[in-house]
């Protein structure tokens, strides 16, 4: 176990931490409860970082209020996971001050809440209500514990054998350094010579029915750019699950009047004219790793048409959004016997979609089969949809 407490500089690489957050004696009237959390973590085998906001030799006096305050959020930034024990107690010490109120920690847990790397207790302390309130939001489901010792062997369990990080990419969270979009666009950034010198989580939105699971997150980087020698700091990335496209066509003897399938589908983000997205069949899982066995699913879901895997030909994966989000498209194409265009052409008008109507807030998609010219006078889809469309019907 390394420990790094107040102002002291934590280890230049690690493969996993954690922050001892909660309230902090400032008397020798008060124990601090962070040497039992330290003795519970030494009895789990905890062998990563624990960030102790607290002086080393105990010295009460010397509490910087320039200093600290910048430690305490640098190292935070730096935890894989923030162990927030609120113990409060409002009772007086002989100088009429409350012995741990707690009130930073108020202010931290809050900061911290959105961040996906909090667990939290006891639910039942002293003037906790509204912490738990906050913890049991569904977007931020944040753990709780009744004991330090179930918070903490959680805690290294959660952590498992971490992963190692350097530099600025200790400011990366473990859960989110081993989500599959993070590790693509990073990769990527190393094979061109670039490397992270810090990072700042932005925010992050969980899969509506499994919270646990990260559907999309943005970052705002500090990348070195080798080639250039200089950082850049300005620009956030999202991050999200890749997506599978299909289009489903039937060539005809002009480009122009080969015939698509389009899903017309309500999008918060939209701004079109009638306030819906037009886009090819398909989508992200958080449970499927495969993107043909998407595409095959979005088919299905958004369509209605069973398509057997071997006739889905790969077409290309490639960025959707370069500058603002990493995630990709991996577009496959099927062109279409006589007879399943028809049967699309029957289902103009009528919802389909894996959530709906059993869940009417999830998915809605409506299919029509369009010609080329049509798509392309109606301006109905963006750019990149656009572009794979072409891709596939000028081949």
């Amino acid at each position: 176990m390394h420990l790094v407490y107040s102002l002291e500089e934590p280890p230049h690489s690690f493969n996993k931490s954690l922050f001892l957050a909660g309230p902090t004696p400032r008397s020798s009237e008060v124990a601090s409860w962070r040497p039992q959390a330290l003795e519970i973590l030494g009895k789990l085998n905890y062998d990563g970082v624990v960030f102790i906001p607290e002086n080393r030799n105990n010295d009460f006096n010397k509490y910087d209020e320039g200093l600290y305050p910048p430690w305490e959020h640098r190292a935070m930034d730096m935890s894989d996971l923030i162990i927030f024990w609120v113990p409060r107690d409002l009772t007086l010490m002989s100088d009429g001050k409350a012995k741990m109120p707690a009130l930073t920690t108020n202010v931290e847990y809050g900061l911290s809440a959105h961040l996906g790397k909090s667990l939290f207790g006891p639910p039942k302390g002293q003037k906790n209500n509204y912490l738990k309130f906050v913890a049991e939001k569904a977007e931020y489901n944040i753990p709780q514990f009744d004991t330090l010792e179930e918070m903490l062997a959680r805690a290294v369990e959660i952590l498992g054998d971490g992963a190692e990080r350097t530099g600025g990419e200790r400011e990366i969270p473990l859960f989110l350094w081993k989500h599959k979009a993070f590790q693509n666009w990073y990769q990527a950034q190393l094979s061109a010579s670039n490397w992270l010198d810090g990072a700042k989580v932005e925010w992050l939105s969980r899969v509506r029915n499994k919270p646990e699971a990260i559907f999309a997150f943005a970052i705002r980087p500090n990348i070195f750019v080798s080639c250039e020698d200089r950082n850049k700091v300005n620009d956030p990335v999202i991050f999200r699950l890749d997506i599978s496209s299909v289009v489903l066509y039937k060539k005809r003897l002009t480009l122009l009047d080969s015939e698509v399938v389009i899903v017309r589908e309500f999008r918060s983000a939209s701004s079109t004219a009638d306030g819906f997205i037009w886009e090819l069949p398909g989508g992200s899982s958080p449970f499927i790793t495969d993107p043909l066995e998407v595409a095959v699913e979005e088919v299905v879901e958004e369509v209605g048409l069973p398509i057997v895997p071997e006739r889905l030909f790969h077409v290309g994966s490639r960025q959707m959004a370069g500058t603002l989000s990493e995630h990709k498209s991996h577009t496959y194409s099927v062109e279409l016997t006589d007879e399943e265009l028809a049967w699309c052409k029957t289902q103009k008008g009528i919802p389909h979609g894996a959530d709906f109507p059993d869940n009417p807030t999830g998915e809605r998609a409506y299919m029509e089969v369009l010609t080329l010219r049509e798509i392309k006078e109606r301006d109905l889809v963006d750019w990149a949809n656009f572009g794979m469309i072409y891709r596939v019907l000028g081949s």
